[in-house]
């Protein structure tokens, strides 16, 4: 109805022309709010990728609990690390505020993380998620070392929030470490040459530069900061054992 309506006024000010400029621009309106296809759909899709601080905040603390009871029992230092992280992050009073809702909502009902990932795939975008498994290894690891169960749960994690292979082992190592670390950090073989490695390293620093994470949560902002300079650190190792300039 909107595009007949624009069209009349556009007629009675400025005849024919006014009237198909109208119709046109109604008929844009119209589709935007009906969720049609064209321009509307990327505004749409952008507002659907929207989820509250509060929401976030509260499934990145139910995926903090999933991996840290992931080999069965509760580690004090990872929990420490978990609540540290948010009180550096959040301040004392809304940290606290957050885990007493946490703990409300875990009384309830049993945590489900392909739940979780299901929700946060239709709202966060892949570069947020990707600093998520970043935020879960730094839990991992925060007792000295990621034991395989929590590993494995990252992992099966990682799947139901749609990160690549690639990207998991590339995240996987910054944290757990090994002869050619440096090389899966960049997401490239051993064998590849100086050329195929400068374009790695413009390719990983653009695709973790923190800019995209686009988020206002402080907490993944911080993790993708991390992310970043670790993808600095690898190729600045490969630099030096290869001697690129």
């Amino acid at each position: 109805m909107t595009k007949w309506f624009i069209a009349l006024l556009g007629y009675a000010f400025f005849r024919l022309p006014g009237a198909i400029i109208g119709f046109l621009l109604g008929s844009f309106i119209d589709n935007f709010n009906s969720g049609g296809s064209g321009p509307s759909t990327v505004f749409r899709d952008m507002t659907r990728q929207q989820v509250s601080p509060a929401d976030f905040e509260l499934n990145l603390l139910s995926l903090c609990s999933i991996v840290i009871k992931a080999d069965g029992s509760v580690n004090q230092r990872e929990m420490d690390y978990v609540r540290q992280y948010f009180v550096a992050t959040y301040g004392k009073d809304k940290a606290n505020a957050i885990f007493r809702t946490f703990n409300e909502i875990n009384k309830k009902r049993e945590i489900s993380a392909q739940r979780i990932c299901a929700f946060l795939n239709q709202r966060t975008r892949y570069e947020v998620r990707l600093q998520l498994l970043h935020f879960l290894f730094g839990i991992a690891q925060a007792d000295g070392a990621a034991s395989k169960q929590e590993i494995n749960k990252i992992r099966q994690i990682a799947g139901y929030l749609r990160v690549s292979m690639r990207d998991f082992e590339s995240i996987m190592a910054m944290f757990i470490k090994s002869a050619d670390n440096a090389y899966k950090i960049l997401e490239i073989e051993k064998t590849a040459t100086n050329d195929e490695i400068k374009k790695a390293y413009r390719t990983m620093a653009k695709k973790y530069h923190p800019d995209r994470v686009n988020t206002e949560n402080e907490a993944i902002k911080k993790g993708a900061e991390e992310k970043f300079k670790e993808v600095q650190k690898a190729y600045e190792q490969i630099q030096k054992e290869r001697g690129i300039a």
